[in-house]
């Protein structure tokens, strides 16, 4: 495996984070923050001046940096300052399994994540999110997942965003058992290999594109897309709606989804709906689910397709797609998901 090229060439190479301030207009709640400059040094500004409603404008260029943005940056939109998420790329290289500096131990799969947030009503429009550690460089570790993207808090927004890692790419998921935080992607690119868009969240995926890595691994399946985790009390998990899954992978090499039943939560139920979407040759049209463990079937869980098209989509053995019915795909839309929320 080879690591991405994520720029596009911005000023003839990389451009690092520093510690430059960001530009600030605070009568209108803005911050600018441009090459030599720290994102997250934006985020605990608006922190420190109140939190709410700011907006933060990345310019063109590579910030190798983690970004956390907390609770307290409530209604925060932190957007690319073009409409070309490949001009702004926010890019780590921790996993699970890599030692924090302090010696207190692994980061573990959240903690491994390039951007971080649990702020409700946060805006991500126009910007990469990347984690471009490989499991080729450090073949000593053994907790690969990689997260580029980890998410909580109600009514958050990704728009016209990459996300690219290859092991657990975005991490959607909730502040809590109890509650059902609504996650809205559109028009977004989101990559990887092994489960690599999983979780508790009430998520809509609507004109989105999946592509599966060519996983270097002798065994079949190479990955899944999807590993939803969904509380049994909520209703909705994933819905992925109009969009297409491509891979760079040979035909039938991944599966759409299995089901996530973390050791900590085992009454969890996954939902995972994928509807009016192109399934690419990629996909295993025959046998296109998988357990992740036996106790817990992927035919117990709520996954159901509907109006799907392309080669990967193929109903060859029906008792193994399990489809909706006309009826019950109008229950399953952006709406009856997002409920009183309209991003």
């Amino acid at each position: 495996m080879h690591r991405r090229a994520l720029l596009t060439g911005f000023a003839g190479g990389l451009i690092a984070a520093g510690t430059a301030p960001a530009f600030a207009s605070a009568a209108h709640r803005v911050l600018h923050v441009r090459p030599g400059g720290s994102v997250q040094a934006a985020v605990d500004k608006v922190v420190a001046r109140g939190g709410t409603g700011w907006t933060v404008f990345v310019h063109p260029g590579t910030y190798r940096e983690v970004v956390n943005i907390p609770a307290q940056a409530a209604e925060l939109t932190l957007r690319g300052a073009t409409h070309d998420p490949r001009d702004t790329v926010i890019v780590y290289d921790n996993a699970n399994g890599t030692q924090k500096p302090d010696g207190s131990g692994t980061y573990g799969t959240a903690g491994s994540a390039t951007f971080t947030s649990a702020a409700p009503g946060l805006t991500v429009r126009d910007l990469t999110l990347a984690n471009d550690w490989l499991r080729a460089d450090h073949p000593e570790i053994t907790g690969t997942q990689a997260v580029a993207a980890y998410v909580t808090g109600d009514r958050t927004q990704f728009t016209c965003v990459r996300l690219l890692a290859h092991q657990d790419t975005l991490f959607a998921d909730t502040t809590a058992l109890t509650s059902f935080d609504r996650h809205y992607y559109r028009d977004c690119y989101i990559e990887g290999d092994v489960d690599f868009v999983f979780g508790r969240a009430r998520a809509v995926f609507e004109h989105c594109h999946f592509h599966t890595l060519d996983r270097d691994v002798a065994f079949k399946p190479e990955g899944m897309v999807f590993a939803p985790a969904t509380a049994r009390a909520n209703p909705y998990g994933f819905l992925a709606v109009r969009g297409l899954v491509t891979s760079g992978a040979e035909d039938g090499a991944y599966k759409i989804a299995r089901p996530w039943v973390p050791s900590y939560e085992t009454t969890a139920w996954p939902s995972l709906v994928v509807r009016d979407t192109w399934l690419g040759p990629g996909i295993d049209a025959v046998t296109p689910y998988i357990n992740m463990r036996d106790a817990y079937p992927w035919q117990t869980m709520r996954f159901r397709e509907y109006g799907n098209s392309g080669p990967g989509a193929v109903i060859s053995v029906p008792e193994n797609r399990p489809q909706l019915t006309a009826p019950e795909a109008d229950e399953h839309t952006r709406h009856t998901y997002l409920g009183d929320w309209c991003p």
